[in-house]
């Protein structure tokens, strides 16, 4: 391991909203998967693994954190973390096949596709009744979506890791869970800067907004207003 690699630092917010992201997502896809085995089974099922009706609730409650948290998540990434995300020269960047370029262009991608298929997840499970399954009503569309998000959501988790481990090795993977805390990312430091700043946010918020390129603009409003519109779907449906 180069001295690089071993000193690699990812800044702590990052940290607690990707990793607590992905707790609550991974959760989320182990009891969907439990659910379906409990109550459906059509395509497969896990004989060992036993029905739960309660299972059903707890997918709902870790699918109902990820979904709360999944905004702060998204407009951190895109405000602070857009590195990681699609660029406007992707596309021919990708044209630089197998080169270290090629394959960054590759995780842009992935991580970008990683929070729609996020999207599809919360939004078509919003979508859904919790008294379809227990009454036997397997057959709506939602459900349907729903099941197809947890195979969309598994594969680019994967591709998520794999690309991950590519571009940046084991310790890439391991800097997400690094407990080290630099002086930057003190919580000093963030109650300072929070009271500082507290007469300015909209300002703040305003400036923010300015810096991001268009597309990038467009990312955030997609995701913050599908969000948005799960919920209100949810309550109208």
């Amino acid at each position: 391991m180069t001295k690089k690699q071993s000193i690699l630092y990812q800044p702590l917010l990052l940290r607690i909203f990707h990793n607590f992201q992905a707790i609550f997502t991974i959760l989320a896809m182990v009891t969907a998967f439990w659910t379906y085995n409990t109550y459906d089974g059509r395509w497969g099922k896990i004989n060992f693994l036993p029905d739960w009706n309660a299972i059903e609730g707890i997918h709902g409650t870790f699918g109902l954190w990820s979904l709360l948290l999944f905004p702060v998540f998204t407009v951190y990434v895109i405000h602070r973390g857009k590195t990681k995300l699609i660029q406007k020269n992707t596309p021919s960047q990708l044209k630089l096949f197998n080169k270290p370029i090629w394959w960054y262009s590759l995780h842009r991608i992935v991580n970008t596709l990683s929070l729609f298929s996020l999207v599809f997840a919360v939004f078509s499970g919003k979508m859904m009744d919790e008294k379809w399954l227990p009454e036997g009503e397997l057959n709506h569309i939602w459900y349907y979506l729903h099941l197809i998000s947890l195979l969309v959501i598994t594969l680019t988790l994967a591709l998520h890791l794999l690309m991950s481990v590519k571009i940046g090795g084991y310790p890439l993977l391991l800097s997400m869970i690094n407990l080290q805390i630099r002086d930057k990312d003190s919580w000093r430091l963030w109650k300072e800067n929070i009271i500082n700043n507290s007469s300015q946010y909209k300002e703040i918020i305003i400036k923010e907004w300015a810096k991001l390129s268009p597309h990038f603009k467009f990312l955030e409003m997609v995701i913050l207003l599908s969000i948005l519109g799960a919920w209100l779907f949810s309550f109208i449906k």
